[in-house]
């Protein structure tokens, strides 16, 4: 049975899909999908794009989710809904005046076409101190990294510098190939 350490699992920088500073959302889709089809096929898709400054060196995370916020329309008077709050509405009801006005709002294809110009850092994530993992940690210390913090990834660093992601979903993997060797 092998004893598994983060750098054996992660995806390295080399290989993940990256944008610098600056760009666009949709370079940053197409980023994914060039990632993705150069990526090795027998494993887990990519689910983000890190985020680089000028010198190369992550900076953020922007994940599908991240991605689709963009697509959310900005109302200036979206305060009006917290100020229902005060007079007693319920969230069923609120939830219910938001769907309203997303259904009156721009269709998606208007939406994705104003979305794909807005800029990456203005929807990126920037990872907390605990969304970091030593490249030499052990593997069960980023399954309890993950499960306590209930992140998707984390991002390994090697002397401080970004060198790589580990994901959920190459964790678990590594875990059922570990649980059939036990068990059979």
């Amino acid at each position: 049975m092998k004893n598994y350490i983060v750098k054996d699992l992660m995806v390295p920088l080399s290989e993940y899909a990256t944008v610098q500073e600056g760009s666009t959302l949709f370079e940053a889709v197409l980023a994914l999908e060039k990632a993705q089809e150069e990526f090795d096929h027998t494993k887990y898709k990519h689910r983000g794009i890190l985020i680089l400054d000028q010198k190369n060196r992550v900076i953020g995370k922007l994940s599908h989710l991240h991605a689709l916020r963009a697509l959310e329309p900005k109302t200036d008077d979206d305060s009006g809904f917290k100020e229902l709050e005060q007079f007693g509405f319920n969230d069923t009801f609120i939830r219910k005046l938001r769907k309203l006005r997303r259904q009156q709002s721009a269709p998606l294809e208007d939406l994705c076409r104003k979305a794909a110009e807005l800029k990456v850092e203005n929807f990126m994530h920037i990872a907390a101190e605990d969304e970091f993992i030593d490249h030499e940690a052990t593997l069960d210390l980023a399954i309890h990294q993950l499960v306590q913090e209930k992140l998707l990834s984390l991002l390994v660093t090697r002397n401080g510098e970004i060198i790589g992601i580990l994901r959920l979903a190459d964790v678990f993997a590594a875990v059922y190939h570990t649980m059939k060797e036990c068990t059979i």
